[in-house]
């Protein structure tokens, strides 16, 4: 980097000064926080997303939203080149960008990492940053300042996108780095063709008419609301009526979206007594997040949560489903030996894993957030995973694509060995393998109902949740608290898992955990029971325990 080229940075650099006080981590949702503070933050994070394209020669993504966050929050993340998540070895670089007290200290620092990263800035290597943003009022002004971010990288290219949901960023970065078409028509034209596709392949006896072909869908008064009308222009084969698309006076993420559902278990906003029996979903804020839910009567607020670890289940049952039909009279040494794996965090219902272990399905455990479910998937020919909150998705390997391309065309057209290659490689295509996608999933869960003739009444009875409750214990030092085994064992204070352990047998069905928040210094405690009751009072012993514990 030449003089000149400190000369720009550092005068860029001075137009957003970090707020006095001001902390800032990067997290699994990047950072997030009060938009008013967010500028100096949102410039920084252009100057990474710049360097990260700089070092992999590849097109990276930013992302300016706050997801479920209350509307007067925001927040800026960066998509990799696989359209994942930042890796985590760049994490203490963003948060070290972010803080950096001046100009000077974020000359110095930009300086130090590109030498240690070997990264060359002298305006001849070539870097481009795809850019996005929801619906939030903050996120123009947000938007310039990450462009002033990427410029003042020389020989970096903001290429904005306009409003997006996240999913559609991280795909259009996955989808430019394979060398494919990348726009939101080719995003929306990918989706609804494999939707087709996998309808067509719907048997005789199964297709649905009038209203069982019904789906409502509370939009979060976000950017998925608008987004799904969208794409609904392009779908056969299923109605969608939209509430709370955000045009109607709503207020973002206020008493509506997936996660005020999945927590509150009430039904949202401008849904009630006239949807009961209906098939109803949830998105969440920036459409990454998706929840079924059921309006059992009309003389209560209250619902049948369909939750992610139903989602997932559904996803697994057909998946094994087809691989049985592929399979079948297949000798083992003459086919290629797909491993199938299920990803679940200890948060997810023990019920769940217990279907799923049912099925005969590989189950592991990692631990809480997403880049930890996504990098356990990757490992298997096909990975599901899925959070209870409706944040996952389904990966499949290339050499397994691959394989399943090559045994499509061997097979006999219309057999039903074609049938299920067909339907595995139009999954393949209708799931967003960068990131976890509402409308994917979405509509993925509605060809699948359709194929097996399922209700949503049916689909929500595949098993019934254990009760479970979640509390939050104060403590000084959180760092005090170590697991282990994918957060389900504390191996430090030395004692305490003996003493959860204790506990725990008392109930039936008794499971509990404890872990150290990311954010706050806070001990989370999880149990589940037979009971509502059990649940509670084994949660409350635990939390006392903690308390007991630490102090």
């Amino acid at each position: 980097m030449d003089e000149d080229q400190k000369s720009i940075l550092r005068r860029a650099s001075s137009r957003f000064p970090i707020p006095p006080g001001a902390k800032f981590s990067y997290g699994t949702a990047g950072f997030r926080a009060d938009a008013l503070v967010l500028e100096s933050t949102v410039y920084r994070a252009g100057i990474l997303a710049a360097l990260r394209s700089l070092k992999t020669r590849s097109v990276t993504g930013l992302m300016i939203t706050a997801s479920h966050n209350k509307i007067s929050d925001n927040g800026v993340k960066i998509a990799d080149p696989s359209g994942g998540m930042l890796t985590q070895a760049w994490e203490p670089f963003a948060d070290a960008l972010a803080n950096a007290a001046d100009s000077d200290s974020l000359l110095q620092l930009i300086i130090e990492f590109a030498k240690k990263e070997s990264i060359v800035i002298d305006g001849n290597c070539r870097a481009e940053v795809l850019l996005g943003r929801d619906t939030r009022p903050s996120g123009e002004s947000l938007l310039e300042a990450a462009k002033q971010g990427i410029n003042s990288i020389v020989g970096s290219a903001a290429v904005d996108m306009g409003i997006l949901t996240t999913p559609q960023l991280h795909w259009m970065v996955r989808a430019r780095n394979k060398g494919v078409k990348a726009s939101e028509r080719d995003y929306f034209e990918q989706l609804s063709s494999s939707f087709r596709c996998l309808m067509t392949l719907v048997p005789g006896e199964c297709k649905v008419k009038g209203t069982d072909n019904k789906l409502v869908v509370d939009g979060a008064n976000g950017v998925g609301g608008g987004k799904l009308e969208c794409l609904m222009n392009m779908l056969d084969g299923l109605v969608i009526e939209v509430r709370n698309d955000g045009k109607g006076g709503g207020i973002l993420n206020e008493g509506v979206g997936a996660d005020y559902v999945q927590k509150e278990k009430v039904v949202p906003q401008e849904f009630g007594s006239n949807d009961v029996g209906m098939r109803c979903a949830s998105l969440d804020g920036d459409a990454d997040r998706l929840v079924y839910f059921i309006v059992p009567s009309a003389s209560s607020d209250n619902i049948v949560l369909v939750d992610g670890d139903k989602i997932l289940s559904l996803f697994a049952l057909f998946i094994k489903e087809q691989l049985g039909i592929l399979y079948k009279g297949v000798h083992e040494n003459n086919a290629y030996q797909a491993r199938l794996g299920v990803v679940q965090t200890a948060y997810a219902n023990g019920a769940s894993t217990d279907y799923l272990k049912g099925l005969g399905l590989e189950v592991v455990l990692t631990p809480t957030g997403v880049k930890f479910l996504h990098e356990k998937a990757a490992e298997y020919d096909i990975g599901i995973y899925f959070e209870a909150n409706g944040h996952g998705t389904i990966l499949f390997s290339d050499s397994f694509l691959c394989w399943l391309e090559k045994r499509h065309n061997e097979l006999p057209e219309g057999s039903e060995q074609q049938k299920a290659a067909v339907r595995l490689l139009a999954v393949s295509k209708l799931v967003n393998q960068a990131v976890g996608d509402a409308f994917s999933g979405l509509l993925l869960v509605e060809a699948i109902l359709q194929n097996l003739n399922w209700s949503i009444n049916h689909w929500s009875e595949l098993y019934r949740d254990l009760p479970s409750r979640q509390l939050k214990v104060k403590v000084m030092d959180r760092t005090a608290v170590v697991t282990a085994n994918a957060e389900t064992v504390a191996v430090k204070p030395p004692g305490i898992q003996e003493a959860i352990n204790a506990e725990t047998v008392k109930y039936p069905r008794g499971r509990s955990f404890i872990r150290p928040s990311g954010t706050e210094d806070v001990i989370r405690v999880y149990a589940e029971a037979s009971s509502q009751e059990g649940a509670d009072t084994l949660a409350q012993s635990v939390a006392k325990l903690v308390e007991q514990f630490l102090g």
